[in-house]
């Protein structure tokens, strides 16, 4: 994954479930608990997820990660920059599948 898709998978995943832990977060993308410590940094630096400890929990180290407005933002533009991208590919790969029926069907003949 780059850059860009593992902040988009964080910025989605964190939108539908705020209380995943960075360890649960690591698990769901399959990245290092190093790479998604490091990515949530990066997300809080640049404003797009705010980390709150919940108040009430006996381990402090817990955060329930909120998207701001600005992160719910970047996520919107991700996520046509994404749809984009997979369609481009869907097609690409559509038209590989017919080449291959084309040559299959020459071949049983």
């Amino acid at each position: 994954m780059d850059r860009e898709e593992i902040n988009f998978t964080l910025l989605r995943i964190l939108d539908k479930n705020p209380e995943f832990t960075q360890r649960d977060l690591s698990k769901e993308m399959g990245v290092s608990l190093g790479k998604v410590n490091y990515c949530i940094k990066k997300l809080v630096e640049k404003g797009w997820v705010k980390a709150n400890n919940f108040r009430n929990n006996k381990d402090k180290r817990s955060y329930k990660y909120l998207l701001t407005p600005k992160g719910i933002e970047e996520k919107s533009k991700l996520t046509i920059s994404f749809l984009y991208q997979k369609m481009e590919e869907y097609e690409i790969l559509k038209n590989e599948i017919n080449k291959l029926r084309e040559d299959s069907n020459k071949l049983q003949s």
